[in-house]
């Protein structure tokens, strides 16, 4: 099973996956997408690894997604990817457009052949107002294809909205 799990910065997405990755039975592997850019951001990623629970497997992979979904993928696992948005940033920060568009085709080719069950979340970057700036617009336009694509493969779509979920695909 594959679900796309959206939704705004705090709105309880993220704990929510990890609820429903614990639950799962499966063994568990988080993916996180985060870089180390700066203290805060070093001091948060941190604090996400010292909460999740010990006996989960941890991957940092910022860019090779689909590479490290196809790894570690299996029938017996739970992926949790965390976040795609910051994997998205990580791709455009690189600012080789060739690139990010290899690896979302990749991710798309590989994920519905993947074995086992797979949480992605992502932040829900598009109900706002265009933002101002090309690289803005360019991310926020990224994810929203990105999300719509990913919405079609996955077979569970939910949206949370302070803490509260609301499945948009089940």
């Amino acid at each position: 099973m594959k679900e796309l799990i959206l939704g705004g910065a705090r709105s309880g997405k993220s704990a929510l996956a990890e609820r429903r990755a614990a639950g799962s039975g499966l063994g568990v592997t988080y993916i996180a997408t985060a870089t180390a850019g700066d203290r805060e951001m070093a001091e948060r990623i941190a604090r996400h690894r010292a909460d999740r629970p010990v006996d989960w497997c941890t991957v940092e992979e910022p860019l090779h997604l689909a590479a490290a979904l196809s790894e570690h993928a299996a029938a017996d696992r739970c992926l949790l990817v965390d976040c795609l948005t910051l994997w998205l940033s990580n791709l455009l920060g690189e600012g080789d457009t060739h690139r990010l568009e290899r690896e979302q085709a990749a991710l798309l080719e590989v994920l519905p052949a993947l074995p086992g069950r797979i949480l992605l979340v992502s932040n829900e970057v598009g109900q706002g107002v265009v933002p101002l700036g090309e690289l803005n617009r360019r991310f926020v336009d990224t994810a929203g294809r990105l999300h719509q694509h990913l919405a079609q493969v996955c077979d569970r779509v939910t949206l949370v909205v302070a803490g509260l979920e609301l499945p948009l695909k089940s």
